[in-house]
């Protein structure tokens, strides 16, 4: 009787590292897949991630020379956004038809829409005037819609 005793007070050691196994085992596929996610970045057609971050450095350096410099700079963001979504195939004719669609997969591109209208304002809009505080708000949101569509 004792021998059964001991038999089993020796299984529990057993069990808990079993247990402990798992666990650790569904806790390191856990990670994998959130860091592979994290780390995915999506296909693009005819556009680099070099390029994207090369012409965001030459609109960021635009944005410094005077008012039309800015509103040249948020033209361009604009279309490097655009250019950016077309090279991920994303449907639609115009930059505020991907982005509805972009949204879905990627819904912090909501915050980018306000800069997008501004971008219509300053083009179609001749009397349109625009502050520093604007421009730099509105290219800081595209630079984050970049970033979260992992291109830099």
């Amino acid at each position: 009787m004792d021998d059964v005793v001991v038999s089993q007070s020796s299984q529990i050691p057993v069990m808990i590292w079993v247990f402990l196994g798992i666990i650790v085992f569904a806790a390191l596929v856990f990670a994998i897949v959130k860091i592979k996610k994290l780390l995915t970045r999506p296909e693009m057609f005819g556009l680099t991630r070099e390029e994207v971050q090369r012409r965001w450095t030459q609109i960021r350096e635009t944005s410094g020379q005077g008012m039309m410099g800015a509103k040249l700079a948020i033209m361009e963001a604009d279309t490097l956004l655009d250019s950016a979504l077309k090279s991920m195939s994303m449907p639609g004719t115009t930059l505020g038809e991907r982005l509805k669609v972009a949204c879905y997969k990627y819904p912090k591109l909501k915050d980018v829409w306000w800069a997008h209208k501004l971008r219509n304002q300053l083009v179609h809009e001749a009397s349109f005037q625009t502050g520093p505080r604007q421009v730099r708000q509105a290219l800081d949101e595209y630079e984050r819609a970049l970033k979260t569509l992992n291109l830099f």
